[in-house]
């Protein structure tokens, strides 16, 4: 078996006037989720062996809250997954099939749709990731993510 987890950015602050969307920072609420995400983790034995992050500010520092738990994974910024669609999700899955847990940290809808559209087989109007929130998907080894493939093991949020 193999697992795929979903976490959302933790709360961050809003952006200030000429400020990037990219460049949000984690609120001081959102840096105590993330750290909350990490120790869930940890206690859940759900270590990841890889982690794809999108490049925003808020999910490198939900990330960097995260590892400070877990300790160091192998991780890479993956610029497709800021405003990824469910099936961009699941292509940037499917092309680390070989790791067998896979960590995506990124942001709504995009994940809820991915983790309904997986579990269920239908992303509809699916809305029930908050923020920090962690979706955690078994599929079978070698199976390719695709609608209907995963038994939806764990759901957590702070």
């Amino acid at each position: 078996m193999r697992e795929l987890i979903l976490l959302r950015h933790a709360h961050a602050d809003p952006a200030l006037p000429g400020q990037s969307d990219l460049d949000r920072p984690l609120s001081a609420e959102g840096l105590a989720e993330a750290e909350s995400a990490g120790r869930w983790l940890r206690d859940k034995g759900l270590v990841p062996d890889c982690v794809l992050c999108s490049p925003a500010r808020r999910t490198r520092e939900t990330l960097e809250a995260v590892l400070g738990i877990v300790g160091y994974v192998d991780q890479r910024l993956d610029e497709r997954i800021y405003e990824a669609t469910s099936g961009t999700l699941a292509a940037l899955a499917d092309d680390h099939r070989e790791v067998g847990r896979l960590l995506l940290v990124g942001h709504n809808p995009g994940l809820e749709r991915l983790a309904a559209l997986m579990h269920s087989g239908q992303s509809g109007d699916y809305r029930g990731m908050p923020p920090a929130g962690i979706a955690v998907l078994t599929l079978r080894d070698g199976a390719t993510i695709e609608p209907g493939s995963a038994d939806l093991s764990a759901f957590w949020w702070p």
